[in-house]
Order: C-alpha cells, then sequence, then structure tokens
C-alpha cells in the first residue's frame, strides 16, 4: 500500500534516483542519496531558465557539499556551472 499525503509525494519525488542508482549498481545509502541529489541539482538548472542562464553564463553555480560534523569534513557531492576547482583552505 502506498502512503498517502505529504509522504506519498516524497515517494514519489525520490523514487526515480532511488531506481537510477540501483540501475547504476549503486546500493549503498550515500551512493543513493548522491543520486538523488545530482538529480535535485539537474532539476533545478533545468527548470529554471534564470538559474540556466546564469550558470551558462558564469554567473552563478550549483554547488551541493555534505558536511560531516563528527569530523568538520566537507566533500563535494554535485555542482552545476563549476568549472575551476574550489580553493582550500590554509
Amino acid at each position: 500500500m502506498a502512503p498517502a499525503g505529504y509522504c506519498r509525494d516524497v515517494v514519489e519525488r525520490v523514487t526515480p534516483s532511488v531506481l537510477a542508482a540501483r540501475a547504476a549498481g549503486r546500493v549503498e545509502p550515500e551512493e543513493i542519496l548522491a543520486e538523488h541529489i545530482r538529480q535535485t541539482v539537474d532539476l533545478l538548472v533545468d527548470r529554471s531558465r534564470v538559474l540556466a542562464e546564469r550558470v551558462a553564463a558564469g554567473q552563478a553555480a550549483v554547488v551541493v557539499l555534505c558536511y560531516r560534523l563528527a569530523d568538520g569534513s566537507a566533500q563535494l557531492v554535485a555542482s552545476r556551472g563549476l568549472d575551476a576547482a574550489m580553493p582550500t583552505a590554509s
């Protein structure tokens, strides 16, 4: 039985990412989450003309980092419009 209301909406939005990750052989929760994040970034840029134009012109970027509270590290998960290497903190 499918969930109702808001939960159903969330499940419907996440399911394509889960299926795409599994089809690509990704089964770990972190891999599935990363696939969902990549698809969400693509949707943001694809569905917003203004954002897409700014990204294409090099005036904006969409960047997603995963922050690990336990050790204070951050890892780049996905980006659109970020062509240059990110500077490192010294």
